[in-house]
């Protein structure tokens, strides 16, 4: 697996690592503990060191299996977490939880954090989203203090705003931001990644196979789980999924020139954008981890990303990426 540094830090990752969301929440029911245990055993096998999780994937269950998971690997691997979500209210389902960066909640919050990740000090600690209530200052002292005092190493923000990352990077520089970024949700570029380059600072796409989508398997007729958070989404819609399909017919048609599959090509694409890009595709299956894997190997040449790029401008993609109350919580 190749390596990869964000940013200007001395933070270097594999070329790809892991979200662990799915295996505990979003995508239907948590899976079984011992075979994603098993799948995080496999993917550090395999040459993946980042690995992806927050306090408000379960909650908190997801933290409590990749810190078991990965206790074994202590100082080989790095793991991202994220604050900002207060769960005091008692009500645990997703989208719930009021958005809570205040500097003593977010010292809360990281205390719990590192128990559940059987840590001393956490890698990489996010801001999940922006809270309105907190200024950004506020925030980024907060957690300069946590790394002055030896409970977090890198700072990183989520779906903020170029002005609210400049902020933020002049109390703690930023190490990454993680934002959606793929073929299907492009908006990153206009302002966002252009500002993490000047400014130095690590890209950590999530959602890179545009929440399976960009797999090529699922189909205009697919059908979600009440319990799958996609069959809230406007972009998973029955008329959305059918206007959707060019670009995954795009994909294909580029897979079978390089002996790909969609899902490579799609990570290909992004790695190939900026050196500093570092995806984080999600999954619960060994096949798709050993899949997704091989799209570092999967060389584009600058004519492949031209076709890729005169091809996916004349494709609208139909359907809002998230319901309006939520897409209110980006900075975008």
């Amino acid at each position: 697996m190749q390596k990869r540094k964000l940013g200007k830090s001395d933070l270097e990752v594999s070329a790809l690592g892991l979200g662990c969301m799915g295996m505990s929440f979003s995508y239907g029911p948590p899976k079984d503990k011992k075979e994603m245990t098993d799948l995080l055993h496999a993917a550090v096998d395999r040459g993946i060191t980042f690995f992806d999780t927050a306090e408000v994937y379960g909650p908190f269950l997801n933290e409590e299996l990749v810190g078991e998971a990965l206790a074994p690997f202590k100082g080989k691997v790095v793991i991202a977490t994220k604050f900002g979500f207060d769960f005091s209210g008692g009500d645990h389902r997703p989208g719930a939880a009021p958005v809570n960066s205040q500097p003593a909640h977010i010292k809360q919050a990281v205390e719990a954090s590192l128990k559940r990740l059987k840590l001393d000090t956490i890698d990489l600690l996010y801001q999940h989203r922006v809270d309105p209530n907190v200024p950004i200052e506020d925030v980024a002292g907060a957690v300069k203090e946590l790394i002055q005092a030896g409970k977090v190493k890198h700072f990183g923000m989520s779906e903020a705003s170029v002005k609210t990352i400049r902020r933020a990077h002049a109390v703690q520089p930023l190490t990454a931001l993680q934002s959606e970024y793929s073929l299907w949700w492009r908006k990153p570029e206009q302002e966002v990644i252009p500002a993490l380059e000047e400014l130095g600072i690590g890209f950590v796409p999530y959602s890179p196979l545009g929440k399976g989508f960009l797999t090529g398997k699922i189909g205009e007729n697919a059908k979600f789980d009440s319990t799958d958070f996609r069959s809230k989404l406007p972009r998973f819609a029955p008329d959305a999924l059918k206007a959707n399909q060019a670009i995954v017919d795009l994909l294909a048609r580029i897979a079978k020139q390089k002996g790909a599959t969609p899902s490579q090509i799609a990570l290909a694409w992004l790695l190939a954008q900026k050196p500093c890009i570092v995806p984080i595709p999600g999954t619960t299956k060994l096949s798709r981890l050993d899949e997704n894997n091989g799209s570092v190997a999967v060389q584009l040449t600058a004519d492949d990303l031209r076709e890729i790029e005169s091809a996916s401008s004349t494709i609208t993609v139909e359907g809002a990426r998230y319901p309006e109350a939520i897409e209110k919580m980006t900075g975008l």
